[in-house]
């Protein structure tokens, strides 16, 4: 998704929020690279089996220790 962009928003078109928002004319291409380095982050804790210590000091505060 971070390498690949172009083919992405030339299938999905661009987002107005994003060019709005996060710059003129290259706004949708850093919205998708900031979603690959999310995937990539989550995928990372979820190989190493760090997403539950993290969601639990993260989200745990929010919804209590039921997680």
């Amino acid at each position: 998704m971070n390498w690949k962009t172009e083919p992405i928003i030339q299938f999905t078109g661009h987002n107005a929020w994003a060019e709005q928002h996060l710059g003129t004319e290259g706004g949708t291409r850093l919205l998708c690279k900031l979603i690959g380095i999310a995937f990539i982050f989550f995928g990372m804790m979820a190989i190493t089996n760090l997403h539950k210590g993290f969601l639990e000091a993260t989200l745990g505060t929010l919804f209590g220790a039921r997680m």
